[in-house]
């Protein structure tokens, strides 16, 4: 098993360049392309944060990855040891390319008051390709052959349609999580348009997700009995991840189906306090199970898969 440092590194690496992805994502499909340079949902300084974090992250990680490969403490890693492992490596060369594509998301960020349209789409386009690369941290970057491949566009996708499902609840959280007092009319009105918008992006997400984790866990283990699952730590965290996801669906139902039709109706009685509450309450816990989704991910990522021949 990885240190707990290359854990807590890769979670929070996780965590940072999903919402980006997502943030940013959310930002070109739910808002009219009048809303986006707003301070309804303000990109730039978010989005400049998040690239020099992510940064300082997968710099910080790789060097951390290293110490714990060649057995030393982080900060006895030397710039030879270092090179060889980056230039000889396809984890390497991955992170190089999540680097240069955090460094290009960077001054996308930079460019965004100045050339919102180019500079949004480029920051989009820069950040999913950071995500594609965390691939090569777990075990799709290990296998081999045609499966191999199969397992990391899988992965892939799986990665960034979670990434617009975790960032679309950051950025309701912008939206619905301001004082009441302090938000119009039109901006309830626009939270409540972009939560129907997020739905129907966010079922997509939501089938790609389950489409993308079995196809992960077929070339992985196969088909283990359950008795197995429980008996190994992979399996044991592995349950945990799919009992947590099974929350987020219900809490995603709840806000398509109940919550969202709700906050419509107060909006149309004039009084959204209580509905927008409701909605606050649900994102709070789904936002959570997500956090610890990936708390999970991050760990799992440094164990052994059970197979299903035991």
């Amino acid at each position: 098993m990885d240190s707990p440092l290359v854990i807590a590194l890769r979670f929070a690496l996780y965590a940072d360049l999903m919402v980006l992805v997502g943030v940013t994502a959310f930002s070109l499909y739910a808002l009219e392309p009048e809303e986006r340079g707003t301070a309804l949902l303000p990109l730039a300084k978010p989005a400049l944060i998040l690239s020099l974090l992510g940064l300082l992250l997968s710099g910080t990680g790789m060097i951390a990855l290293v110490a714990a490969m060649i057995g030393t403490s982080f900060w006895a890693v030397d710039a030879s040891t270092f090179g060889q492992i980056v230039t000889q490596s396809a984890l390497g060369s991955a992170w190089i390319v999540r680097m240069a594509a955090l460094s290009i998301a960077l001054v996308a960020a930079l460019a965004l008051d100045r050339s919102p349209h180019i500079a949004r789409h480029s920051l989009l386009a820069s950040t999913a390709l950071a995500v594609a690369t965390l691939v090569w941290t777990g075990h799709a970057g290990a296998t081999e052959g045609w499966t191999g491949s199969l397992h990391r566009l899988s992965d892939i996708v799986h990665m960034l349609a979670a990434a617009v499902w975790i960032g679309g609840i950051a950025a309701f959280s912008w939206l619905l999580f301001q004082p009441l007092a302090r938000q119009s009319d039109m901006q309830i009105r626009i939270a409540h348009r972009t939560l129907e918008r997020f739905s129907r992006v966010g079922t997509l997400a939501v089938g790609l997700i389950v489409l993308t984790g079995l196809t992960n866990s077929l070339i992985l283990m196969g088909l283990p009995h359950p008795d197995t699952l429980f008996a190994s730590r992979y399996g044991q965290l592995l349950l945990i991840k799919l009992v947590l996801f099974a929350a987020m669906l219900v809490l995603a139902g709840a806000n398509r189906w109940r919550l969202t039709p709700a906050l419509g109706a107060a909006i149309a009685d004039g009084n959204p306090a209580t509905a927008l509450r409701g909605l606050q309450q649900s994102l709070v816990m789904e936002m959570g199970a997500a956090l610890l989704i990936l708390a999970v991910v991050a760990l799992l990522g440094t164990l052994e898969p059970i197979m299903a021949n035991g």
